[in-house]
């Protein structure tokens, strides 16, 4: 009998507070399945379809209700209450599903919905997690490249950029060039698909169509001048880690934006620096 999992199990006796099941007749390890959820008619050497779980008193129990979540797998939950241990998730069973605060990736209260996997503690209890779900999504999204899709952000990299989940179940990212510091774990966005890769992960952008975007940037550029006092202490030329440091924007896009600003002389750019007209 796996912890977890739906299975089909095999009814092998009956009491009055419920039916016990196993996996075949004679086999001797045996589950309760509650008097409340045993299907009508239900006799010996019936079969069932069920999911096991733990109770509050930490025994194995059967339900034919359907779980949101199943082990290794992913689904978004809401957070019903915190206590001292972590954070307690709806998952559609009796007993509330712990999110253990060690596998939080942020701060939650009532009300939040998240994304989680389902594991087994070294406790041998069921548990959520926030954490290590790049490999639990699916990279057979059915979007194509331009198409607008909804996102959710589940983790920061400063290498490679926002990892987010596509309709809560397909693999994307946002690359690192990008400015996300404004997002959190646990945003939903809209973005835009700019590549389907050869193993089927989707590359995303939340930057705005060119045009719109350059009006963005050139503000941008704008402000940061103003923060240095009229006098940006670097132009074009400077690498692309000082300009996405500063200004939290790649170097083509601060080029182009620079390119504009100069065109409309609002700066004039030296040899070490730009300086605002």
């Amino acid at each position: 009998m796996k912890l977890g999992e739906k299975q089909t199990l095999v009814m092998v006796k009956k009491v009055d507070f419920g039916v016990y099941l196993a996996e075949g007749p004679q086999e001797e390890r045996r589950v309760l399945l509650p008097a409340s959820q045993a299907p009508e008619g239900l006799e010996i050497g019936d079969q069932a379809e069920v999911f096991l779980y733990k109770d509050s008193k930490d025994r194995l129990i059967a339900t034919t209700k359907e779980p949101y979540i199943t082990l290794n797998r992913l689904a978004v939950l809401k957070v019903i209450e915190m206590g001292e241990i972590g954070a307690f998730l709806d998952w559609g069973l009796e007993k509330d599903l712990l999110l253990p605060y060690k596998e939080m990736t942020k701060k939650l209260q009532a009300g939040d919905k998240i994304l989680v996997r389902l594991y087994i503690d070294k406790s041998s209890r069921l548990c959520a997690s926030m954490r290590n779900l790049y490999d639990l999504l699916a990279k057979d999204s059915p979007h194509q490249k331009g198409e607008t899709v909804s996102a959710r952000v589940y983790e920061f990299s400063g290498n490679f950029g926002t990892f987010v989940a596509v309709d809560d179940k397909y693999s994307a990212m946002i690359p690192a060039f990008e400015d996300c510091s404004h997002l959190n774990i646990g945003d939903v966005i809209e973005a835009k698909v700019t590549k389907v890769k050869p193993d089927g992960k989707l590359d995303l952008t939340i930057r705005k169509e060119a045009y719109a975007q350059m009006d963005e940037d050139a503000k941008q550029v704008l402000k940061a001048l103003e923060a240095y006092a009229g006098v940006l202490p670097f132009n074009d030329k400077a690498s692309p880690e000082v300009i996405m440091r500063e200004l939290k924007m790649s170097k083509n896009a601060f080029k182009r934006a620079v390119g504009r600003l100069y065109k409309e002389r609002k700066i004039e750019i030296k040899e070490n620096c730009i300086r605002r007209l």
